[in-house]
């Protein structure tokens, strides 16, 4: 084992607001999250990274700061985050925050104080924006302020203006901000946009996208050549990287490093002297097909470099949950799925409720609460813990933030009571995942619709296919997506939507 915790472990996404109620408002909050702390710990994770906890107005649900010093009241105070810091780490559960770089929100003092922290340009003639940069929730990247007739830079929406980050002043603040988490026992952070903080300082217009390229870039209708992977933010994520190293034990760098092309991912890296840890979203956004993942999979091994350490995840708060988008609500699918994501080589990331096998919800028009053109929050509603009321979550009696999906049908506390469950599955992959973590991937000839690998001495077989699949495989059964082949010999068969780890002469 390389020792690097992040390396061996699990991490899980928690979405503060959506995991557990502790006053009845009807609000998640960090009290809540220590108090679900054993389920984590049960579970077996290793570390959990929270979305924003910060002061924030929430036009975009906390990823509008409007202090990176604080908490936000809704979620608790600033001791209310120590004692959970404390408590998961007597669990051995280290804690992320999720640090947003690229913008504030224009209710931060900063936007009025330091004017010359963001990025601000006059309108061309007739008043049109500068340039033809889009923000991701649609319309122009640029608002103008009547009161100086400049116009400033917003990649998402205009109360989230754009930090400069060609300005010293402003590397130097989050140089702090970053000191400042580390020395209170965060353990690392996740970096929001960590590929588009620094622009083209010149603002050059963006190309139009083509047919070349991903169906992603295709939709929005143009390639960030000059908004996204500057040379420069490797110099910014280089200065980090230090910092951390200021630190025993050295806090991780996660990146939401949103690139569609698997080479773009190698950089972040640096040479060991940036990003600890850099999300693959080609994965991603692939479908649960075998040879496309197995190809991506196989490209990123063929691409990073030794020192480098793969991440993948399926879900989190900006996409559809993994058990509707790939597994279109399917159980065998979601737990082949899982099977995938916690026995590839690198770090799986779970986001809250993939451990049940928590499908996307139902959001009724009017309690749409997400800014952005495809609403997210049929990722972001609470978790489900029982079938009683509330669902485990709150005692409001006016409900949720947001609305339940189904609890009653899907809850731990039904498959906690249930050794056949996915919640069961997911922590015996996870137990097991420790015995190869720190072994080398190597496909194995498998049939169409099927895939195969190699870590150690273990063998990991899927048949994400639809019809039955061969394989000239052997071994014991340690774990299967049907539980009924757990301890027996493998005979090779998989029938659509099977999966099996296998010890022994793979």
């Amino acid at each position: 084992m390389s020792g690097a915790w992040w390396r061996e472990g699990v991490l899980y996404q928690v979405y503060p607001r959506s995991y557990m109620d502790s006053d009845g408002d009807g609000v998640g909050d960090l009290n809540g999250i220590r108090a679900r702390l054993d389920h984590l710990a049960w579970l077996g994770v290793d570390g959990i990274w929270l979305s924003p906890t910060f002061p924030s107005p929430n036009k975009d649900w906390g990823y509008d700061v409007a202090d990176y010093r604080g908490v936000h009241p809704d979620l608790g105070s600033l001791a209310d985050l120590d004692a959970l810091i404390q408590e998961a780490a007597a669990r051995g559960i280290r804690v992320l925050l999720d640090l947003v770089p690229n913008h504030t929100s224009d209710q931060h003092p900063w936007f009025t104080q330091h004017r010359d922290w963001y990025v601000w340009r006059p309108p061309g003639p007739g008043g049109e924006p500068p340039n033809n940069w889009r923000s991701a929730f649609g319309g122009p990247a640029w608002t103008l302020d009547e009161r100086t007739g400049q116009m400033y830079l917003h990649q998402f929406l205009s109360e989230q203006p754009d930090l400069d980050w060609w300005n010293e002043e402003v590397r130097a603040e989050f140089d702090d901000i970053l000191r400042y988490w580390f020395a209170r026992g965060v353990a690392g952070v996740r970096i929001d946009t960590a590929h588009l903080i620094v622009k083209d300082r010149e603002l050059r217009d963006n190309p139009p996208a083509d047919e070349t390229d991903h169906p992603y870039i295709r939709r929005r209708g143009w390639k960030p050549v000059h908004t996204a992977n500057q040379p420069e933010v490797h110099d910014v994520l280089k200065r980090w990287r230090r910092i951390c190293g200021e630190f025993d034990p050295e806090p991780v760098l996660v990146g939401e490093t949103y690139v569609l092309d698997v080479g773009q991912l190698a950089p972040y890296y640096g040479s060991g002297d940036e990003l600890h840890l850099a999300f693959n979203f080609r994965f991603l956004h692939a479908g649960l097909d075998a040879a496309e993942l197995s190809a991506i999979v196989e490209q990123t091994e063929a691409v990073l470099p030794s020192f480098a350490w793969p991440v993948w995840t399926a879900s989190n708060h900006d996409v559809s949950r993994f058990p509707t988008r790939w597994a279109h609500g399917s159980g065998a699918l979601t737990r082949c799925a899982l099977m995938l994501l916690l026995t590839l080589r690198g770090t799986p990331f779970l986001y809250q409720g993939d451990e049940i096998g928590m499908q996307d919800g139902v959001i009724p028009p009017e309690r749409v609460l997400d800014p952005a053109r495809v609403p997210r929050d049929i990722a972001r509603t609470p978790m489900q813990w029982t079938g009683a009321a509330g669902a485990g979550f709150t005692s409001a009696n006016a409900g949720p933030w947001l609305p339940f999906g189904d609890f009653e049908a899907c809850n731990v506390a039904d498959q906690l009571g249930d050794r056949g469950s996915t919640l069961w599955f997911v922590r015996d992959l996870i137990e097991l995942r420790r015995r190869f973590a720190d072994k080398a991937y190597a496909v194995l000839p498998a049939p169409p619709g099927c895939w195969a690998w190699r870590r150690g001495e273990y063998v990991i077989a899927l048949n994400l296919g639809s019809e039955d699949g061969q394989l000239r495989l052997g071994g014991r059964v340690l774990v299967g997506t049907d539980r009924r082949r757990d301890g027996t010999e493998f005979d090779g068969h998989l029938g659509p939507a099977e999966g099996v780890l296998l010890a022994g002469n793979g």
